[in-house]
């Protein structure tokens, strides 16, 4: 079924983002795209298109302020509305806590919080005007925070709390906003870290690959076609009525209540 609506998706070039850009051209009539990585997201438009929705594709980094105005007006200019906002962009360094510096910190938060807020911000009144819906991507270290991974953990935790901020005001206003918090899903993102990992610890990249879902308490890693999903059903109509939640999809690695 296509709705008369228009998606805007965040870190479409890979991963999730592609997959969820993918997924929402089945629902919507057209799909915006925003990444920084050119090529990649031409492909990724090139498949929405094929899907059946229209695409329109913006090549920048939210971490430039400007970049939210760049990509709401062209939007608006584009298809008059905006109906869904995903945000999926974002990639957090793996750093131990105490080596760490401040401009990792800083970059680290620029994309993926900041970059997401201001964004969500600029797209609000188009938002209330379609009663429409805001997903924010975290991530299952934000339960489950380890030295080793510190800012991956701070961040997606602010992510969290960050939607639930929106979330209350979108009940006065009418737009519906949650997070999504994945666990281990097997991106393009996570192999290179595995090429990086293994040989450290002394193990091939297969053989780190086949360890972690053992050692986390998971049976497999996720998929990105998984998460989108999810993506798909919490900016439906059938879950309207679904705000203010954080919806964890990890395989049962999170243990705790």
């Amino acid at each position: 079924m296509k709705f008369n609506s228009v998606a805007i998706v965040t870190g479409a070039s890979q991963g999730i983002g592609r997959a969820t850009a993918l997924r929402l051209a089945r629902d919507f009539s057209a799909v915006v795209l925003a990444a920084r990585n050119q090529d990649e997201l031409q492909k990724t438009s090139a498949a929405v298109n094929a899907a059946g929705a229209e695409s329109l594709a913006y090549a920048l980094d939210l971490r430039e302020p400007q970049s939210a105005e760049i990509l709401v007006k062209g939007t608006l200019e584009r298809f008059g509305r905006i109906d869904a906002l995903l945000n999926i962009a974002g990639a957090v360094p793996q750093i131990d806590l105490f080596e760490m510096t401040d401009t990792q910190w800083e970059d680290g938060m620029a994309l993926k919080l900041h970059g997401a807020r201001r964004l969500t911000i600029r797209a609000w009144d188009a938002l209330k005007a379609s009663g429409g819906s805001v997903v924010l991507i975290s991530g299952s270290a934000a339960l489950d925070p380890k030295p080793g991974f510190a800012a991956v953990a701070a961040i997606n935790a602010a992510i969290i709390a960050l939607a639930k901020a929106f979330a209350e005001r979108g009940i006065n206003d009418g737009v519906q906003v949650n997070s999504v918090v994945p666990g281990a899903v097997m991106t393009g993102r996570r192999e290179s870290f595995f090429k990086k990992w293994a040989p450290v610890h002394n193990l091939t990249v297969e053989e780190a690959m086949e360890r972690f879902p053992e050692e986390v308490g998971i049976a497999r890693f996720g998929r990105p076609e998984e998460i989108a999903d999810l993506m798909a059903y919490m900016v439906s109509p059938a879950a309207k009525w679904l705000t203010g939640t954080s919806v964890r999809m990890d395989g049962g690695e999170i243990k705790g209540i």
